[in-house]
């Protein structure tokens, strides 16, 4: 179980350093300048905390909590940013509805919220403890909203990950929604909607990703 984890920190790790800082977040409203000058910031089933000591470690201003509901993650995710002298990033074990804080200006989700069982109800708690000027920030696996359009190399290597891990993960918690990792822009559209989520578009993409921006 551990190489599970392990490998999923080393098989996210390259897209996120080359693309978080760089075009990803610049691609959100606003939220640059707000990291500069000091943010609040959730990252919301963080796992060893790659994505949160990135943006850490770009942005000293801003404060970055990470959150997981796996003990083991978070405590790896502690060694990654005490290996990085970060004193601008923390840790905690919780999960994606009932995290603590509020008034964040940026929770983020990084190639996690479609291996919830309750994706909604963790959104509707990112929108009740999102400020009123805040953004939601969904990178997930590139993918069209149809199957035939997902039929390529790349969305069929999503899918037989989703098969293998991602849907029965979501199958085996509380609401088991399975939306797997080719959910599509419009689903995931539907999921912030039904959160209370009143904007919602694609801030940016690779060939991997899809990068989804949502507000109140």
């Amino acid at each position: 179980m551990t190489r599970l984890f392990t490998g999923t920190e080393q098989f996210f790790r390259p897209g996120y350093r080359a693309n978080l800082v760089d075009s990803w977040l610049p691609a959100l409203d606003g939220v640059v300048d707000k990291l500069i000058a000091g943010a609040e910031v959730a990252d919301i089933g963080c796992g060893h905390g790659v994505s949160t000591t990135l943006i850490a470690h770009s942005f000293p201003n801003s404060t970055v909590h990470g959150f997981d509901y796996h003990e083991g993650s978070i405590v790896r995710a502690r060694e990654l940013a005490t290996e990085q002298a970060l004193g601008n990033v923390d840790f905690a074990v919780a999960s994606a509805a009932d995290y603590p804080g509020d008034g964040y200006d940026l929770v983020c989700y990084f190639d996690s919220l479609h291996d919830m069982g309750d994706p909604v109800g963790a959104l509707r708690h990112a929108h009740e403890t999102l400020a009123d000027d805040g953004t939601v920030m969904l990178v997930e696996p590139f993918a069209h909203d149809s199957l035939a359009e997902n039929l390529n190399p790349v969305g069929r290597m999503y899918y037989a990950a989703s098969t293998v891990l991602c849907t029965p993960s979501s199958l085996a918690q509380p609401v088991s929604l399975g939306l797997g990792a080719q959910a599509g822009e419009q689903r995931l559209a539907e999921v912030a909607a039904e959160a209370g989520f009143g904007s919602f578009r694609r801030a940016t993409e690779t060939p991997f990703n899809l990068v989804l921006e949502a507000s109140h």
